[in-house]
């Protein structure tokens, strides 16, 4: 499976921006997902989870009401909608499966908050 996510970018503090995340291959519909992120100097952790049908999601503490995790299975892409941004969600943004990610990591897209 290739990932290939897309959407990041330079914003101010307190805009939004909207990631995308798209998958090859045929499992993507059947597998929870995750997004992930890297800071500078920081280990990657888990942002945001969504099931594999998408009715159940989860939120790291940091973003809860601020980020919505999204997919669709038809597309094979999943999203992450980041609003009220702030300079500390400065990081490269991933996706993988959830919890653990075994899919070879893509190239992220760099999001950079300024304050």
């Amino acid at each position: 499976v290739q990932l290939v996510e897309s959407g990041g970018g330079l914003v101010q503090a307190g805009g939004a921006l909207g990631l995308s995340c798209t998958a090859s291959g045929s499992t993507f519909s059947i597998n929870d997902m995750a997004w992930y992120r890297r800071a500078p100097g920081k280990h990657r952790e888990l942002v945001a989870s969504i099931s594999s049908g998408g009715g159940s999601t989860n939120y790291v503490d940091s973003v809860k009401g601020r980020f919505t995790i999204s997919r669709d299975n038809a597309k094979n892409t999943m999203y992450l909608q980041m609003n009220s941004l702030k300079p500390e969600d400065t990081a490269v943004y991933y996706c993988n499966l959830d919890p653990e990610p075994m899919w070879a990591w893509g190239q992220g897209t760099q999001v950079t908050v300024s304050s």
